[in-house]
């Protein structure tokens, strides 16, 4: 079964629980979208997602990306769904007008990558890096770089890689040997080797463009001494740059998605930013793919269980507990549908529950990107950045964790038929396991979360994020609990160094928790969200999530009070 997109359900969280619904109104630097557009948008994108991309997933695994001669070929019907797809204005969707875009709100952005990922994620391996690189331009490039670039991959005409990683320079960048050699016309001759490159090399677009962080001559060594540089694999006189595909990876999952090892032999650059300022542009692009990260965890747990939930509703075996179910044959002896068990439906309401509710935290993110680079008030502008500061990090790692976790429980529901390839979820499984890796590993994302934006403060920051989420009841109870601790971490840190990098795994677990109760309580305050389809994961999150988060802040108090710093002081 191939993915289908929901419009409809999707479209009632993005406009009246995430809340766009005339959130961006009287900002002239976002296309105005009433429902109606919304909703035309979002129709139209699941549209083409289930009949151009999904029906490509399982032949693109199987054939692969292939490479020869330093060239990468892509599995049959990539080239042509990609071009569809650019010429389709997808690519552009949230991208300024002036750029070629067509500056909708970010959240259908998000919502279309969710579903992209959901259907076929090595496919949209390709495009996913755009948004990022756009940015990144639009904010840090000279006037002459933009002119070569920025349209060009806002409307991914061109597509983008971002080349971090070397073979000693993983999580720790500040160890990046590439180097970049200035030139009399302004340009840099850059060299050296790139490792783990999404899309390095491959045949979807006429040219690649490839932001780079590469070290001046003069630079100090460590972070701050790296620049970011642009370049491509065709030059602007038509020229093949020196830039070249050395091999692409044998990999778990992700087949047809090329993971390269790129090669740079002095190859024509030019400087995006300043000098020994690269880390900070990069990271423009980083911060934007670690939420679309998020989004794939999100699209591809709601695959799996769209997946698991059709077969739990065909598959008999036994009869279930209880009341005979719906639809049973009379007169049958043991064949009710597996979804009538208590223990499936236990695997699929959780699923269920962690997909609905990280959507509604997934596409507020969105609303708040826009809110917090274009609102005309600075306390508003103040308080978005703070919701993006605290939650990307929760989101990147809870939702890829629990991609993997969960396609796996879905894994389950199918018995031994899920462990072969027929029916198409053991993939699944294997494509998702990465997301927990790229763009920054779940530990580095748990320790940004409490040792570089919560602790420097002693809490105040994550004080305020929660205090902007007006909550009441059990989340206000969670929230302050988190507070609290914060605090005590923060007393115990100076004289504990290690600490707080033991327990940041628990904290950004407990947080994700409280943010995805708050969130179903925003759905249930909804109107209209009610019913089993509703219920049955709200049942599921007060049942079997929820209770996680006492585990994991008497994990926490725990440690505490064997460094000597009890979370309640006298």
């Amino acid at each position: 079964m191939d993915y289908q997109p929901r419009p409809d359900e999707v479209a009632a969280l993005v406009l009246e629980v995430a809340g766009l619904r005339g959130a961006l109104a009287g900002i002239d630097a976002v296309t105005a979208a009433d429902d109606a557009l919304v909703r035309q948008v979002l129709e139209e994108a699941g549209r083409f997602v289930a009949a151009r991309i999904a029906p490509l997933s399982r032949s693109g695994d199987e054939v692969g990306a292939r490479f020869e001669d330093g060239r990468v070929t892509m599995p049959p019907g990539f080239r042509d769904a990609y071009r569809a797809f650019w010429q389709g204005g997808w690519p552009a969707l949230s991208a300024r007008p002036e750029d070629g875009g067509q500056g909708l709100p970010t959240v259908l952005e998000c919502v279309l990558y969710e579903w992209l990922t959901a259907a076929n994620h090595g496919w949209t391996m390709a495009p996913g890096l755009l948004h990022g690189a756009y940015e990144c331009l639009r904010h840090h490039a000279s006037d002459e770089v933009k002119a070569r670039y920025l349209q060009k991959v806002a409307t991914g005409e061109w597509l983008a890689t971002m080349c971090l990683t070397e073979p000693h320079a993983g999580s720790d960048l500040g160890l990046v040997r590439t180097r970049a050699v200035p030139q009399a016309d302004g340009s840099y001759r850059i060299s050296g080797t790139k490792i783990f490159i999404s899309n390095g090399e491959h045949d979807l677009t006429d040219n690649i463009v490839h932001l780079v962080l590469a070290r001046l001559p003069d630079a100090p060594p460590g972070p701050k001494g790296l620049s970011l540089f642009v370049t491509a694999k065709f030059l602007p006189d038509g020229a093949r740059s020196a830039v070249h595909c050395e091999r692409i990876e044998e990999k778990m999952g992700l087949h047809a998605s090329p993971t390269c090892v790129m090669r740079f032999d002095e190859a024509c650059a030019w400087m995006v930013g300043a000098p020994g300022r690269g880390l900070g542009a990069m990271f423009v692009m980083m911060n934007s793919a670690r939420l679309h990260v998020a989004l794939q965890g999100i699209g591809l747990l709601d695959a799996a269980w769209q997946k698991a939930d059709a077969y739990a509703r065909e598959r008999r075996q036994m009869r279930a507990p209880g009341p005979r179910a719906a639809g049973a044959p009379p007169g049958a002896a043991a064949a009710d549908p597996i979804i009538a068990h208590p223990a499936v439906r236990r695997l699929l309401d959780t699923q269920r529950a962690w997909v609905d509710g990280a959507r509604v935290l997934a596409y507020r993110t969105g609303l708040e990107l826009d809110l917090a680079r274009h609102h005309g008030a600075p306390e508003r502008r103040a308080a978005a950045e703070r919701w993006c500061a605290f939650i990307t990090p929760v989101l990147k790692a809870a939702c890829t964790e629990q991609a993997f976790v969960g396609a796996s429980d879905c894994l389950q529901v199918f018995g031994g038929h899920g462990y072969v390839r027929e029916w198409g979820i053991e993939q699944i499984v294997r494509d998702a396991r990465v997301a927990m890796i790229y763009e920054g590993t779940n530990e580095i994302q748990a320790i940004d979360l409490l040792v570089r934006k919560t602790l420097p403060d002693g809490g105040a920051g994550l004080a305020a994020f929660f205090a902007d989420l007006g909550a009441a009841g059990a989340d206000a109870a969670r929230f302050g609990t988190l507070v609290r601790l914060a605090a005590a971490i923060g007393r115990a840190a100076p004289g504990q160094a290690e600490l707080p990098y033991r327990i940041a795994g628990d904290f950004l677990r407990a947080t994700a928790l409280a943010l995805l109760g708050w969130a179903w309580s925003r759905i249930g305050a909804t109107a209209g969200f009610g019913g089993a389809r509703w219920d049955a994961p709200r049942r599921a999150l007060a049942d079997w999530i929820l209770p996680e988060f006492a585990m994991r802040t008497a994990i926490i108090e725990t440690q505490l009070a064997q460094a000597g710093a009890p979370p309640n002081p006298p």
